[in-house]
């Protein structure tokens, strides 16, 4: 499926900006390992953005993702996204554990890409100079966005085989080319 098909997809379903920005971000760091890992970019591209899709009609589990995987695999959706959106539910990790690089990376991106947004918020520079150290200090802050789960930061990092810094460093830098779609510019003087 085309990226223009997803996101057809995309806005059918989803109509909150910050949903569609946390997706965008998703996409974008997901793409961004498929390029390192030699992996076909736009399938992975395809989880990252679909991810959520079904999350503002079914926010509650098991609902999301198990409503959404019933669209995608009425679309035609390829069964390695549908798994690995899937897989990105810890309640149904029983069901559908991640095994592929796919599911692994998804997993990994997504709480980190979310608290990658917190945090340039918070910045008059945004994603411009962000360093993993300072994001490693915000992690430490249990107020600071309370709704992302610090573990699945870090389980997500070790499961994947990755450095947590770098994995943090990687994922800045595949946010950065977005950092206007994300409303990330930097502040003005």
């Amino acid at each position: 499926m085309g990226r223009e098909q997803n996101l057809q997809l995309l806005f059918e379903y989803v109509s909150n900006d910050g949903l569609r920005r946390h997706m965008y971000a998703v996409e974008a760091a997901v793409a961004a390992y498929a390029k390192k890992f030699g992996e076909d970019v736009e399938k992975w591209a395809t989880a990252g953005l679909l991810h959520d899709f079904d999350y503002e009609r079914w926010p509650d589990p098991p609902d999301h993702p198990l409503q959404g995987s019933k669209i995608l695999s009425e679309r035609g959706y390829a069964d390695e996204v549908i798994y690995a959106i899937l897989s990105h539910a810890d309640y149904l990790a029983d069901q559908y554990p991640r095994v592929s690089l796919l599911d692994k990376t998804l997993y990994a991106c997504d709480e980190l890409c979310g608290f990658l947004v917190a945090c340039a918020l918070m910045r008059p520079g945004r994603l411009e100079g962000m360093k993993a150290s300072s994001v490693r200090k915000k992690m430490k802050q249990a107020s600071f966005a309370a709704a992302v789960n610090r573990n699945d930061i870090i389980q997500g990092a070790a499961d994947l085989g990755v450095d947590l810094n770098e994995h943090i460093t990687f994922c800045i830098s595949a946010l950065q080319p977005l950092a206007a779609e994300l409303n990330l510019l930097p502040e003005e003087a």
